[in-house]
């Protein structure tokens, strides 16, 4: 009894082909009357007219992604410059009292930021009763604290909100917990917010406001209680 005979399927002549690299030097014929199906319109191309479009279209994807690397290079650069300008003014101030008023003047002006706010505590005796020392809640210390990373996202109606001048137009915003060290509670907020719902989004890399909470603790340490 004969047995039956498998058919080839597409994958056994895909492997043969895969194991059989030389099959179109020895059928080159073959290979030039290859006729395959445009996805530009539908026509019908030689196997190397298509094979030069799909080219075309990979060169394409590359100067696209090539193209965003450098508009991100460029954001970067002038938001390093931004930052250095800003770490600068906070250099040049003399008096550790007028610290938080220049911190939140100059990330206003440097970032484009529509309003910021910021409020510390355990600060020295000296400072106790200056604006800057009022008005941060027990529930906005915890909340300090428990950040890890700065926040993002939409106004979930935080009370920290209360501390910018015009609360009711804020559609997202960011709190940066301040503190000495990864592991140490938060000494202090500040809060960066807009009317454009998509300037702080959940998601979004906070590398660049984890940098900013590193220089602002810093420099906010001469205000400290120790």
């Amino acid at each position: 009894m004969t047995e039956p005979v498998t058919p080839i399927t597409e994958a056994d002549i895909a492997q043969f082909l895969v194991h059989t690299p030389d099959f179109f030097e020895r059928n080159a014929d073959l290979l030039a009357g290859v006729q395959l199906t445009s996805p530009h319109g539908g026509r019908t191309v030689s196997l190397q007219e298509r094979q030069a479009e799909m080219l075309r279209e990979k060169i394409k994807v590359l100067e696209l992604r090539l193209m965003e690397m450098m508009r991100h290079g460029n954001e970067n650069m002038l938001i390093g410059d931004k930052l250095q300008r800003w770490s600068r003014q906070l250099f040049l101030v003399a008096r550790p009292v007028d610290l938080p008023a220049v911190l939140v003047s100059e990330i206003k002006s440097q970032f484009s930021v529509p309003q910021a706010a910021l409020k510390l505590w355990d600060v020295a005796e000296v400072y106790a009763n200056e604006p800057f020392a009022q008005g941060a809640s027990e529930d906005i210390r915890s909340l300090a604290s428990s950040l890890t990373v700065p926040y993002c996202g939409v106004n979930a109606g935080f009370d920290a909100v209360k501390w910018l001048d015009d609360p009711d137009n804020v559609a997202s915003l960011s709190l940066i917990p301040l503190r000495n060290g990864a592991t140490s509670p938060a000494f202090g907020m500040l809060v960066l917010a807009s009317p454009d719902s998509q300037r702080y989004q959940a998601g979004m890399a906070t590398d660049f406001l984890e940098r900013i909470a590193e220089l602002a603790s810093a420099s906010l340490s001469r205000v400290r209680d120790y």
